[in-house]
Order: C-alpha cells, then structure tokens, then sequence
C-alpha cells in the first residue's frame, strides 16, 4: 500500500488491517510512514463515525 485510501470506510479497514498485522506499533507512527498528520486522520475518522482507540490500537465505530 502506497497511500492511505480516501474512502472514510476504506481508511477504517486499512487502519485496522495494518496495526492488527504490526505492520505498524501506533497511529502515530503508521501516519508518519504515509506522510499524513494525526489529527487529520483522526478528523476523517470522526467525521463518519469512528474513532481511534489507543489502548486498543483499532479504529472503532462511536
């Protein structure tokens, strides 16, 4: 995967998909391999209805 997908839902799936296989250890460092900010994501995320659980490392409906 080269960029992160723009689909709100494809986002959450691959999100998902890349932490649960460790192919990354936290959001933070999965944003910084695709060159995107945290906050931004996180904002994608909210705006359909998911938000990042950290303790759990997965991306979780509201």
């Amino acid at each position: 995967m080269d960029r992160l997908p723009k689909d709100p839902f494809m986002l959450v799936s691959s999100i998902n998909m890349l932490l649960r296989d460790n192919e990354f250890d936290s959001l933070e460092e999965l944003c910084a391999y695709f060159e995107r900010e945290v906050e931004e994501v996180k904002e994608e995320l909210k705006v359909c209805g998911y938000v990042y659980d950290e303790d759990q490392r997965q991306v979780k409906q509201v």
